[in-house]
């Protein structure tokens, strides 16, 4: 059968003060009303189903994750106790859905995206699913046609067609400088790195053994005991688990690497700026994500607020105000890359109260 493991663990430091330690952004009602986890369950609706779709997350999100997916099952949430990126939370799920189903094939996706038109996407899953069917050996990565030449995106380059919408992979390009991603637009031969993926179980097993023998030698103990470890003994072997990408650990270093192109408009909500495209701007350019905002004599800021607090922004442009319950950012829109730095100098003042 066909599964979908969803990756929800991330923290999304970058998007503070609304995103929290125990409140990430996967879980944050951002956009028409769900959070960005919900808008991934949705996409995957007639693709899989509903007992055959996992979450892998934190443990400290579980009972979150399981009020706002209830028609997943309780036993395919899968919670981290710490944090070992991608590669282990990857291997961890291939081996638990393996343990159930031996035959499977698995798709992986992310849950801090938003991605339209949903058709569009889920045409590409259908032929990633298929290719990875056929391809038995082969690891299927999904590359969305890039619409600009943004530096902030790994990049796939394609090789030769192998069917519909399917080509070898060359090479995995890391985030480029300005005048490399414009290049490599034009060739027309790349994509954006989505981090999602197709592959038999054993297919991902396998390349795992070869490119990270310790980390899949760690896995297999840990999937052997999961339903009978407490949190204490998960938490003391995933501490032993070292930290590492899929994209470092196995899929550069992969045999046999395919990607299919989706042609979707692909966004991925790492910061403010990324989700104010969201929204139709102003005749100024100012996006105001708020009940109740105003802006006078200011062009392209951003404001942000999900409370009834009144924010009047007077004589400012380029800046970003986020508003949240306890805690409120102001910063020019060129800073919102260091955000993430903010988190140890307010660590050091106030301690983990507003983490």
């Amino acid at each position: 059968m066909r599964h979908a493991l969803i990756m929800a663990g991330g923290s999304g430091t970058r998007l503070w003060p609304l995103s929290r330690r125990l409140r990430p952004k996967q879980l944050l009602p951002i956009f028409e009303g769900a959070s960005l986890l919900q808008h991934a369950r949705r996409r995957l609706e007639g693709l899989f189903e509903p007992e055959c779709i996992w979450v892998i997350t934190s443990a400290d999100y579980l009972d979150q994750v399981a009020e706002q997916l209830p028609d997943v099952p309780p036993e395919n949430l899968i919670g981290e106790p710490i944090g070992r990126d991608t590669a282990n939370a990857i291997g961890l799920g291939a081996m638990l859905i393996a343990r159930r189903d031996p035959d499977a094939i698995m798709g992986v996706f992310t849950a801090d995206h938003l991605i339209r038109p949903r058709d569009e996407f889920a045409a590409a899953i259908d032929i990633g699913i298929s290719a990875a069917q056929q391809f038995a050996e082969s690891l299927v990565t999904f590359g969305i046609i890039p619409d600009g030449p943004h530096t902030g995106y790994g990049y796939i380059h394609r090789g030769d067609p192998v069917g519909e919408r399917t080509y070898y992979v060359r090479a995995f390009k890391e985030k480029p400088d300005e005048a490399t991603a414009r290049r490599y637009v034009e060739t027309g031969e790349y994509f954006w790195n989505s981090g999602m993926f197709a592959w038999r179980t054993s297919a991902i097993l396998a390349e795992l053994a070869r490119c990270l023998p310790d980390n899949h030698r760690l896995l297999a103990e840990l999937a052997g005991r999961w339903n009978d470890a407490d949190h204490a003994e998960r938490a003391a072997r995933f501490e032993q688990l070292p930290r590492i990408s899929i994209d470092y650990g196995v899929m550069e270093k992969a045999r046999d690497v395919l990607t299919v192109e989706m042609n979707c408009r692909w966004i991925d909500l790492g910061s403010w700026s990324a989700m104010a495209t969201l929204y139709k701007p102003d005749e100024a350019g100012n996006v105001e994500a708020a009940p109740y905002s105003l802006v006078v004599e200011g062009r392209d800021n951003i404001i942000v607020s999900q409370s009834n607090h009144l924010i009047l922004l007077a004589g400012m442009s380029d800046v970003i105000v986020v508003q949240g319950d306890d805690a409120t950012l102001i910063c020019p829109r060129d800073y919102e890359q260091r955000i993430k730095e903010l988190a140890a100098a307010r660590r050091q003042r106030f301690g983990e109260r507003f983490e």
